[in-house]
């Protein structure tokens, strides 16, 4: 049944590893920028890298957009807002204003000064009264004038004409300076028969403007066909930097018409990107097989991978370095967390591979990025402190600044080319990898993973379990600090997780909670709680602090890798001091070896077997009647080497060498633990 099993997990693997593949390849594709541009890199004021570049079709010389805004410009500052006259309104007002005079009583106004009134009334309407905020934007300069349209015929008018109409009511006012008239006038309420006869016409408006700046000629001049544009050598030029940037705008055009070279473009780009996730794969599978049947750790890769390429493609657009805001180099400070230093640098490597295709500076791009990927890696081979991502981010910046400076210098040949707006961007880059610490955060939850920080933190004597480990069960946790330290000390001789092992150790026997006195290392010379229970009985409370552990690691949300220590640290050995009892009391008799069994699986990591090791081999040593070397060797030797003999280690991936090298690290740890003390004399009164 077994066979069938392996076969569906393999099956469903590949089908996760293709549909990563598809996902990310369609991703990277999609996110591709497709402003078809040149594959040259140029700027105004520095040499031409390249060859001899000839018109390959008439090119229009584009003005700059700083020419283009200086012509429109110019436009609207000649430019004359259309208004309608309406001589509806000036009838009709000057009509009202006559009917007004002629009905005035106390006094009767006689008719040649009601004709004086209204006749000046007329004149400033013949004039023309706009709005008050058009006619101070008239005075004040900011429109040039006024056309007015009338029977669809425009004609400018003239501002000294016009009146708002508070200054039409002042130079009626001002027209006749005798108090009869002024009291006639005031009394027949003048400023209610003035109203805007003048009025902005801002369809007609918007309409004339447009047409005036769509005239605009967007290029002025030619390059034609076979023309030479430049060659090697030859500073870019402002007048060559416009016709080689009109020339990218012709070849996006034409690229967008020629469908058959668009569908050739995107299959090279799925081409492209296939074969770089597929190397990565081919990397995985020969030399990080474990990797390689994780799909947890696979969709972390190939999800850092796609979301960092696809944040450079996107900001690619925005500017010539705007790329180098993109931290590229939280990839391999998330992979060297989770994983290791090899894998980072080569899933660093395959990220900065695909985001060069963007940048308009690929080989600089390529090697900033290389460097700064190297340099991370490098200071956090074990990120367990907040304050070595901050060093990280430091050191990162310095390598940028000083690969940059070197590069340019290289390249240019001059200090002065140097940019600062450069150094600005991968300084807010070097300042996002502090975020890298909240990113650990997200992962280890979503994927399940351990970082050395949470370790750390696992590790603290003051956490709640330990805590009440060492209070309920002091003996348990003695045993379980001795054999934290005596299997770290052999993980660093054997390229082992040393902190993991220390963290699982520090928790491997928290099951002894549930009955501490039944363990002899929590017993006081008090007679054994066992001398009254049958032997299987006693079996039984021993081998159940492993299922007792595992609930109680799930209770307080042990990660999955430390509970793996606590499963494992007996395998699927025996309770032998019960099991060799009964069977001497019992010879002949056949034995249900259940009984005595723990439940476990067996140690399937280097890890989990050291852990196993060190458990056995500092719970004897304790029974040791003399520490010398002879014995403390004797013991090693014949505790592993029982384990290895009864298949207990068999599944984990600890060489020979291995094993050897963990016994003399014991011999050695238990050595200077149980050193002789010298014996303090009395003081003799």
């Amino acid at each position: 049944m077994r066979e069938p099993k392996e076969n569906n997990n393999k099956i469903s693997m590949w089908l996760v590893r293709i549909i990563l593949l598809v996902i990310a390849v369609s991703t990277l594709t999609y996110f591709f920028p497709r402003q078809g541009k040149t594959h040259y890199v140029f700027q105004e004021g520095r040499p031409w890298s390249y060859s001899l570049l000839t018109a390959p079709f008439d090119i229009p010389i584009y003005k700059t957009e700083a020419q283009l805004q200086a012509e429109r410009d110019s436009i609207m500052r000649d430019f004359r807002p259309i208004f309608k006259l309406d001589r509806t309104i000036s009838s009709q007002m000057v009509s009202n204003f006559d009917k007004e005079l002629r009905e005035h009583q106390n006094p009767t106004i006689d008719a040649s000064y009601r004709n004086t009134y209204v006749k000046a009334l007329q004149e400033i309407y013949d004039g023309g009264i706009i709005a008050a905020e058009s006619f101070n934007a008239l005075n004040n300069g900011e429109i040039a004038g006024i056309r007015v349209l009338e029977n669809n015929v425009a004609k400018n008018k003239a501002s000294s004409e016009l009146n708002s109409p508070k200054t039409a009511y002042e130079k009626i006012l001002s027209t006749f300076t005798d108090t009869y008239s002024r009291h006639i006038l005031q009394s027949c309420n003048l400023n209610k028969y003035l109203v805007d006869n003048i009025v902005y016409d801002s369809i007609t408006t918007n309409k004339i403007r447009d047409e005036y700046l769509q005239n605009i000629a967007l290029s002025d001049g030619m390059v034609q066909a076979g023309e030479r544009i430049i060659d090697r050598g030859e500073i870019v030029t402002p007048y060559t930097y416009r016709i080689l940037s009109s020339y990218e705008i012709m070849l996006a055009k034409h690229s967008k018409s020629d469908t058959k070279q668009g569908h050739y473009m995107l299959a090279g780009q799925l081409i492209v990107f296939s074969c770089i996730i597929v190397f990565m794969y081919v990397f995985m599978a020969f030399f990080r097989p474990r990797f390689w049947n994780d799909s947890r750790a696979l969709t972390l890769i190939m999800l850092l991978i796609t979301l960092l390429s696809a944040a450079a493609f996107v900001a690619s657009t925005h500017g010539f370095h705007a790329i180098f805001l993109v931290p590229i180099t939280i990839v391999p400070i998330i992979i060297v967390t989770f994983f290791d230093s090899r894998t980072a640098m080569y899933v660093h490597l395959i990220t900065t591979t695909i985001c060069s295709f963007a940048s308009p500076a690929p080989m600089q791009y390529f090697f900033l990025q290389l460097v700064a990927g190297m340099a991370v890696i490098d200071s956090l081979n074990n990120l367990s402190k907040r304050s070595q991502l901050f060093r990280c981010s430091v050191i990162v910046f310095v390598v940028y600044a000083i690969t940059y400076a070197g590069y340019t210098l290289f390249t240019e040949g001059d200090i002065a080319k140097v940019s600062t707006t450069m150094l600005i961007y991968i300084g807010i880059n070097s300042a996002l990898l502090l975020f890298s610490y909240l990113l650990i955060y997200i992962f280890e939850r979503l994927f399940g993973f351990l970082s050395s920080v949470t370790l750390v933190e696992l590790s603290d004597i003051n956490s709640p379990l330990l805590q009440r480990l060492s209070e309920e069960a002091p003996g348990t946790f003695q045993h379980a600090m001795q054999v934290s330290n005596l299997a770290a000390a052999a993980a660093n001789h054997v390229r082992a997780n040393a902190q993991l092992v220390r963290t699982g150790a520090l928790y491997h026997d928290i099951g002894k909670l549930t009955n501490p006195s039944f363990f002899t290392e929590n017993q006081s010379g008090a007679d054994s709680p066992h001398k009254n229970l049958a032997l299987e009985e006693s079996a039984r409370i021993i081998i159940s602090h492993v299922d007792e552990g595992i609930r109680m690691a799930e209770k307080y949300g042990l990660p999955r890798q430390v509970q793996e220590f606590i499963a494992t640290h007996h395998g699927h050995g025996k309770a032998k001091y019960f099991y060799n009892t009964y069977c001497n009391q019992h010879p002949g008799e056949p034995v249900d070896e259940s009984l005595f069994t723990y439940p476990g699986h067996n140690p399937q990591s280097k890890e989990t077997g050291i852990m196993m090791m060190a458990d056995s081999v500092e719970a004897a040593s304790r029974s040791l009647k003399e520490y010398s070397r002879q014995s403390i060797t004797e013991l090693v030797n014949r505790i592993i080497d029982a384990q290895i003999a009864e298949g207990l280690l068999k599944e984990t991936p600890l060489s020979f060498r291995d094993v050897e090298t963990i016994k003399e690290t014991f011999i050695e740890k238990l050595m200077t633990i149980n050193h002789t003390r010298i014996a303090y004399p009395t003081l003799n009164k």
